[in-house]
Parts: structure tokens; C-alpha cells; sequence
């Protein structure tokens, strides 16, 4: 049993859970290294207090699961099975509290489980799970730095097809082609690129607005890599752009560095986000600042914690989250800048390293 179900049995023990069920597929990964999506079929990892875990996984994922898994008890159903009578016979003695992931239940499956497992109670073993992940070993680090490395390539590649009169649409599927030819399993969410008036939307969708002089391009991607998310942005200048329009970049430019400049253990998540957001309201554009500082980030692109005023957690070393201010005006400028950072011992560790400098592209 590896160390992150030992705290959870541990958890399960001062909490008076005797057994866990855990069905989220990233979180199955999380735990066990097997990655997979189920689709609509059953997948669980189960611990019970005194027991070794055990997986349950449809018998096409078999294979892939016991090459992957450090788990060695699996278990499989077939698709004419009801794999909750199989997981009912597996589970040794009857169960008091059951803990779940309240998210990642629907009120069918939930039913199913009590139906087929009897359990009298059950409990939200959720926060435990956001609480592990917030902290990231070596070994994730390694892997974010690869998904951040791949995003870069991706999106030095997608500006060389920016050009007079190709549209947003176009350069998403530049950027979802480099994606795939460069390694990675996929994009870690919808693609965005922006021109002009349409970069001012915080999450505009790419259309066929195409491109002209005088325009800000907005390029915000991020890839999945073996498991791990990366998120970028990025904003360039094609042609020249007006004295605002750069004052706007700079200022954005500055918010993103202040914060970053702040970052170190002990600090609060809410002190990161006031250093960019003071920032930018002395410039007189707090007004168009809309959406918080960042978000963790690690095997989904958007984890705990939120990075915004009201969120008095302290960092800690091992924490990665985004830092990514904005400011959008409508019908002026749209910008946005953003970094994936690590807490370190001492300080941070920016994993971005694709310039942030105005660029003008010709």
C-alpha cells in the first residue's frame, strides 16, 4: 500500500469510515497509476480499514489496469454484468459508513451502491483527495513540466501561421494538430485563440473572425500529458497596436509579475491576488480585472485551490496553481498573461518559460 492510501486508512480511522470507494477516474489514477476512461461502465478503487485496496475495472481495461496499476487485487466486470452485485461480493463484512466522492456520484449510481451495499451512512472523502493533490512530489512536478513543455513547443509552432486574414478557427486547428503531432494525449480543455475586439472576452469562443493589423491575438492552450495539465496564455501584437492598447499589455505585464514577485510558503492565496489586482486597479482598470488571480493545477486543468481576495490558505512548498491577471475592455484591448507556477521551499519556480515581453508579429 502506498503512502497516499496509507493517510487516507488513516483518515478512514479517526473518521470512523470503514470502507472507501473511490470512482473518479483521475482520482483512480492519482492512487493507483491507472489511467483510463470508463465511459459509461463502472470503475472503483475500494479500501477497507485492515485490508489491502482493491480494483474494479470493466474486463476490456483488465490488461492496460494490471500493466499500469500497483495494485495487484483486480477485479473485472463484464458489460452484461451489474458490477455493483460483483463489488457487493468482494467487500468483506458489512459496511457502517461509506465514503465517497460526493462530486463525482450521480443519485443513480449512489443508489445502485446503497441497494447492492446496505451501508447506513456515508461520508464526503472528497476534501481528503483535494488536500493530497494540492501537494505535488517530484515525480507530478516532472510530469507538469513536460505538459508545460509541450504547450510551449505548441504554441511557438502555431505563430508561424499567424497571418493577414486567418481566422481564430483556423489557428485552433493549428494549435490541435501541434498538440497531437508533438506528443501530447490531447488538449487540456477548448482551445482559444482571439482576435481583437474578441480577446476582450475572458472566454470568448474562436470563431471566423480573421485577423488584421492592428489587432491583440489572445492564444490561451494548455495539453494533457500523461496525465498532467499545463494552461498558457499568451497575448501578441500583430502589426502595430495603439499607445493604450500597449499601456493595457504593460500593465497587465506588471500585475503578473507583482504577483509572482510574492509567492513563497506562508503566504496567503489572497495576498498573491491583491498584489495584481491593486496593481491593476492603480492603473485605472480594476473595473475590467474580472475574474480571479489562478487555480491549482495538476491532473485537472482547474483544482483546488482557487487563487482569488477571499482565500486565506497559506502556500506551502509543492503547491502549483496559475498566475494569469487580465484586463478587457470592450471594443479597446483584451490581455491576458499567464504563468503555472511552483511553490518551493524557498520561494517559486515559474514552469512557464515562453516570453512574456510584448511581441509584435509582421
Amino acid at each position: 500500500m502506498n503512502s497516499k492510501w496509507s493517510g487516507l486508512e488513516q483518515n478512514m480511522k479517526q473518521s470512523g469510515i470503514d470502507t472507501m470507494l473511490i470512482t473518479d477516474p483521475k482520482h483512480v489514477y492519482y492512487l493507483t497509476g491507472f489511467l483510463s476512461d470508463p465511459h459509461e461502465r463502472f470503475l472503483g478503487a475500494v479500501l477497507q480499514t485492515g485490508h489491502e485496496p482493491f480494483l474494479l475495472v470493466p474486463a476490456l481495461d483488465e490488461e492496460a489496469a494490471r500493466t499500469a496499476s500497483d495494485i495487484t487485487d483486480i477485479i473485472t466486470h463484464q458489460d452484461t454484468d451489474n458490477p455493483y452485485q460483483i463489488l457487493a461480493a468482494k467487500v468483506q463484512g458489512k459496511i457502517s459508513t461509506m465514503g465517497l466522492e460526493k462530486e463525482n456520484l450521480s443519485m443513480a449510481r449512489y443508489e445502485a451502491l446503497q441497494e447492492a451495499l446496505s451501508f447506513s451512512a456515508s461520508f464526503d472523502v472528497g476534501p481528503w483527495l483535494r488536500e493530497l493533490r494540492m501537494h505535488k512530489s517530484p515525480e507530478e512536478v516532472g510530469k507538469l513540466r513536460h505538459a508545460i513543455s509541450l504547450i510551449e513547443q505548441v504554441l511557438q509552432e502555431a505563430l508561424k501561421q499567424v497571418k493577414e486574414g486567418v481566422s481564430e478557427n483556423e489557428l485552433v486547428a493549428e494549435v490541435e494538430y501541434q498538440i497531437r503531432k508533438l506528443g501530447a494525449d490531447g488538449p487540456s480543455f477548448d482551445s482559444m485563440v482571439l482576435f481583437g475586439e474578441n480577446a476582450a472576452l475572458p472566454h470568448g469562443v474562436p470563431g471566423k473572425r480573421q485577423l488584421h493589423r492592428g489587432d491583440l491575438v489572445m492564444f490561451d492552450i494548455g495539453v494533457y500529458a500523461d496525465g498532467y495539465a499545463s494552461d498558457i496564455t499568451r497575448t501578441f501584437a500583430y502589426g502595430n497596436i495603439t499607445e493604450e492598447q500597449t499601456r493595457i499589455y504593460n500593465t497587465v505585464l506588471a500585475a503578473n509579475e507583482a504577483a509572482i514577485a510574492q509567492i513563497r510558503p506562508g503566504v496567503t492565496f489572497a495576498s498573491i491576488d491583491k498584489a495584481a489586482r491593486d496593481l491593476i486597479t492603480e492603473a485605472g482598470y480594476g473595473e475590467y480585472f474580472l475574474h480571479r488571480l489562478g487555480h491549482g493545477l495538476g491532473i485537472d486543468v482547474h483544482e483546488f485551490p482557487s487563487v482569488h481576495g477571499l482565500n486565506e490558505l497559506t502556500l506551502s512548498a509543492g503547491n502549483v496553481f496559475t498566475v494569469e491577471p487580465g484586463i478587457y475592455v470592450p471594443g479597446i484591448a483584451g490581455v491576458r498573461i499567464e504563468d503555472d507556477v511552483l511553490v518551493t521551499e524557498s520561494g517559486v519556480d515559474v514552469l512557464t518559460q515562453f516570453p512574456k515581453q510584448l511581441t509584435f508579429i509582421d
